[in-house]
């Protein structure tokens, strides 16, 4: 077995801003360079719903899936499989456990696993995951703050 990714940190915001930042408003934060193309003014849009599906949409129009939606349970708990730059058979499972704490801030908890499904590749492509998720979840953390529930221009 290929030890899971599990990471955990803070974000100052009430545990249903923390999840509608990560899920409604992901275009706003997801960086180009963790997509498939990079292509400037690209969309990423995930489906709010169990089967919705997660992807980048090219100024184009074309669209490169990289998961579907697998647990839609707001504003507590996420999960998805994930298989960006890769094959759909080879999807690894994320999930994202959103925890109000008393003091209006929320407790992020990931756990990214199934790396035995990519055979031989499997630890090599989750020591990638790893440092993808070190790169990408500052630009979360950032836009959790930055677009604070009673900022009225912030829409929810």
């Amino acid at each position: 077995m290929i030890e899971p990714i599990r990471l955990a940190f803070d974000v100052d915001c009430p545990v249903e801003h923390a999840f509608d930042v990560w899920t409604a408003r992901i275009a706003q934060w997801w960086p180009r360079d963790h997509t498939v193309s990079a292509e400037e003014g690209l969309t990423v849009v995930l489906e709010g719903r169990p089967g919705g599906r997660i992807f980048e949409r090219r100024t184009g129009g074309a669209e490169h899936d990289w998961g579907e939606v697998t647990i839609w349970e707001p504003p507590t708990r996420l999960g998805y499989t994930w298989h960006l730059n890769r094959d759909r058979c080879d999807a690894t499972q994320v999930e994202i456990r959103f925890v109000a704490r008393g003091d209006a801030s929320t407790r992020v908890e990931i756990e990214h696993r199934d790396w035995e499904r990519l055979g031989a590749e499997g630890e090599q492509w989750r020591e990638r995951n790893q440092g993808g998720w070190a790169t990408l979840l500052p630009h979360y953390v950032a836009a959790a703050a930055r677009q604070r529930p009673e900022d009225p221009s912030v829409q929810t």
